[in-house]
């Protein structure tokens, strides 16, 4: 891109005003009218309120619940979906979907909430929302990913820790999710049950971060984190307040896409007491991205929490320019932060999903410079071994600049 040169203003600036040549003008400008074209043809869960409502009232119907009941995220979590028969009253399977399913989850746990199930596509297989949550035989047929990410195994100095940096680390508090995500590199830990940890595990973790002052930065997760109640959250947070050297308090969860009813003034006015909180979610599709999550995200932003978003780069839902262009736009709508997107990580069971380094360059490259640097994530991939992520960057064209 060539700027041209112009004298000093009359305000005596010594900066030049930069402009772009006319055909550097006019390539942004076919990009963004050729991304206006197909926008319009990416489902955006902002505007799908009318579908979202049919199928709500068909879900209500199988579960014989309520309008008030819905709204409930205790309801929701009592009336997760995990059988065939329910899931086949709310969308339409094939005998080889059926059976696919049936199959899978004999090895592999699934679960959906039946909020994210209203997002589904009732007919479409390759729907990104049905890909995300119902099991397909692929993740049978994987024998080349590792069985577990060394992270899990070998990083783990007391209960419930995984520590793979100086100055902060993970506790995971439970094996709990509102959706067992296909794609998820904790496929192993899911279990067959729900598991909360003893107060013991979550005392010793809390006296692992006491000892070491180095430690700034705690991060809650699972499973996920707000599967806990109020109260214990409450209490882990005060415990964490106590402890001087921690500075900052984060929270992974998926739930404000997938469950935005477990975010209600009650959980709100208990992260506000424990500021600065952070909380790291998980939009995969603009399909996700719905009223009511707008609605979560604001109650949660309101009380001071700030939240970030980690993509996940899955092949068939989300690797294509448009869709991720889409997605981020849409989150910034409603005040969620592109923070990163991941490369999905080489663990068996989730292989069908990973995509190319290049496939993630590739889209990155096609954001920089055609949308606000704001809806610009970081692109990571995760170091072999155990050994953390790193940020992964395209190279810079020299014919860029002149």
């Amino acid at each position: 891109m060539k700027w041209e040169t112009h004298e000093m203003t009359q305000s005596g600036s010594p900066f030049p005003e930069p402009s772009r040549t006319d055909d550097a003008s006019r390539e942004i400008e076919l990009c963004d009218a050729g991304f206006r074209e197909i926008s319009e043809e990416i489902p955006s869960g902002l505007k799908l309120g009318e579908e979202h409502e049919l199928a709500k009232g068909r879900i209500l119907d199988v579960l014989n619940g309520t309008e008030e009941q819905w709204r409930d995220h205790r309801w929701q979590l009592s009336n997760l979906i995990t059988d065939l028969d329910t899931l086949k009253g709310i969308v339409n399977l094939s005998r080889d979907e059926y059976l696919e399913i049936e199959k899978v989850g004999r090895h592999y746990r699934w679960s959906v909430s039946p909020y994210y199930a209203s997002l589904m596509d009732r007919d479409d297989p390759g729907c990104p929302i049905r890909m995300q949550a119902l099991p397909t035989i692929r993740e049978r047929f994987d024998t080349v990913g590792k069985k577990e990410p060394l992270v899990f195994t070998e990083n783990n100095p007391a209960p419930l820790i995984t520590r793979l940096y100086h100055d902060r680390l993970i506790i995971k508090l439970t094996n709990m999710c509102s959706v067992f995500c296909r794609h998820c590199q904790r496929k192993k830990d899911i279990d067959s049950r729900d598991v909360f940890h003893s107060m013991d595990s979550i005392k010793g973790a809390l006296d692992y971060i006491r000892e070491h002052e180095e430690i700034r930065d705690v991060l809650l997760t699972g499973g996920d984190a707000l599967a806990l109640s109020d109260r214990q959250l409450d209490w882990i947070l005060t415990e964490l307040d106590a402890i001087d050297h921690v500075e900052i308090k984060r929270i992974g969860s998926r739930m404000p896409c997938v469950l935005p009813q477990r975010i209600t003034p009650e959980l709100c006015s208990v992260l506000e007491n424990h500021d600065p909180v952070y909380l790291n979610t998980q939009f995969n599709h603009p399909k996700e991205v719905t009223r009511e999550a707008r609605k979560a995200v604001d109650m949660l932003t309101r009380s001071g929490v700030i939240v970030r978003d980690q993509t996940v780069l899955l092949r068939g839902v989300n690797d294509d320019p448009g869709v991720m262009k889409k997605l981020m736009q849409e989150l910034l709508r409603i005040k969620v932060v592109p923070y990163y997107l991941f490369l999905c990580k080489r663990v068996r069971g989730i292989m069908h999903f990973c995509t190319s380094v290049d496939k993630g360059l590739a889209i990155i490259e096609q954001l920089q410079g055609y949308t606000s640097g704001m809806a610009v994530p970081r692109l990571i991939t995760h170091v072999p071994d155990g050994r953390g992520k790193v940020p992964v960057y395209p190279r810079t064209d020299p014919k860029v600049w002149d």
